[in-house]
């Protein structure tokens, strides 16, 4: 079953009055595309203006049709200001909570939609930043009269930003926001085994397992491999190695540590994107299915990582990296690392860094594709921590064929 908290937030400011019926129309449509259930997918519906109005929450309705039903009694708030500053802020600390049915600490992805007809009239920073840290992944959605630059602060990343010139455009483009469903990704584990994670290892392979047993496994759905290295790459198994996720647990529970020095992840990069993320290991990158790369590491690479971490990013293979307290994140070459960085942003391609106690956060914040995807981890034990906001994020990324990110006009 794949599960979403999906909350939508839209501007009932008196600007914004000729707007709602479009509005109104795009959550109903919306609601229309999603499998709404108890146990599936959660809505509710927030306006706000001055201050903020909650429709119903997230725990308020159980059925499609209860939703639809509420959706169409929407009326407009008004309201002079419009407060979108307030109003982030007011979802964060009432309806992404368990009380209004969320599910974030189950693990479940928390979406917001904002639709907002102009610039703020109350500052948007720190509500939009508390909502990355959460863990909320955001669509900021504006009209004609908002403001770019505070679209930026409010989307999760740019490829959740849309501009549109008018309201009524939401009726030709809702279809490219309902790639919410059941998803098709390639994911590879690559673990550090070398001689200082020994230790360490068997809370890597839960972390793993705990991961794997959120997945929606499967031939045409989620596939995953595991690799393991130190000074040289083996391959646990394949891509197309299991279609069944009860025997890619089985795998994960046969797995020794494999010792051996030196670190050398750079080799590690360059030997799964030539063979784990290959054809014959049973990637589909050539059919737009996302690529993920999760690397655990517990210390410093002795050999060059860049030429390896930028030729993974041509591939267009999305990675999460996962660090402990000997992890050097920024692994010191003469390579600039922020080059590869930038072009994997502009590419609309998300790029997450799990960092430690002594990894420098200003660096930490230029690797990472937005605030909402900077974690920093002191031991392997903080991993649940981590674990939930990894999942909300890894689960939006769905295939290039139909991406969130593409604008589809609806006949």
């Amino acid at each position: 079953i794949y599960k979403r908290d999906i909350v939508f937030l839209f501007d009932g400011s008196n600007e914004s009055r000729n707007g709602l019926p479009a509005v109104r129309e795009f959550i109903r449509r919306m609601a229309d595309e999603l499998d709404i259930d108890e146990d599936k997918v959660r809505v509710a519906v927030v306006q706000y203006s001055d201050d903020t109005n909650v429709y119903f929450n997230l725990n308020s309705h159980r059925s499609k049709k209860a939703i639809i039903y509420a959706v169409r009694s929407l009326r407009h708030k008004s309201g002079r200001s419009r407060n979108t500053g307030a109003a982030l802020k007011y979802v964060r600390d009432n309806v992404f909570t368990a009380s209004s049915g969320s599910r974030h600490m189950e693990g479940v992805p928390q979406i917001l939609f904002l639709l907002t007809g102009g610039k703020s009239s109350d500052d948007v920073s720190g509500a939009a930043l508390d909502l990355k840290e959460l863990g909320v992944l955001s669509f900021a959605i504006g009209m004609k009269n908002s403001d770019q630059k505070e679209l930026q602060k409010m989307a999760f990343s740019p490829r959740f930003l849309f501009n549109l010139p008018v309201f009524g455009e939401l009726l030709f483009s809702y279809s490219f926001l309902v790639e919410l469903e059941s998803p098709q990704r390639d994911l590879v584990f690559l673990l550090d085994g070398s001689d200082d994670t020994q230790n360490e290892f068997p809370a890597m392979k839960s972390f793993v397992q705990r991961v794997v047993d959120t997945l929606s496994v499967g031939e045409n759905k989620d596939r995953v491999s595991l690799v393991q290295y130190s000074s040289d790459q083996q391959t646990h198994f394949s891509l197309n190695s299991y279609t069944e996720k009860r025997d890619v647990l089985a795998a994960l529970q046969q797995i020794n540590h494999k010792g051996g020095r030196p670190l050398n992840t750079g080799a590690a990069l360059d030997y799964v994107r030539s063979n784990a993320f290959a054809g014959p290991s049973g990637s589909r990158n050539q059919e737009g299915v996302p690529q993920i790369l999760i690397l655990l590491s517990g210390g410093r690479s002795q050999d060059d990582v860049a030429n390896a971490a930028a030729a993974l990013k041509q591939e267009r293979v999305v990675p999460f990296c996962v660090g402990t307290r000997n992890a050097d994140i920024l692994e010191k070459s003469n390579d600039d690392a922020f080059g590869p960085v930038d072009t994997l942003k502009n590419a609309g391609i998300g790029l997450f860094s799990i960092g430690v106690n002594n990894a420098d956060r200003l660096e930490m914040e230029q690797l990472a594709q937005s605030p909402g995807a900077l974690y920093f981890v002191k031991e392997m034990s903080e991993f649940p921590l981590v674990r939930e906001k990894l999942l909300s994020s890894i689960a939006l990324y769905k295939s290039t064929a139909s991406s969130v990110g593409e604008c589809k006009r609806v006949s």
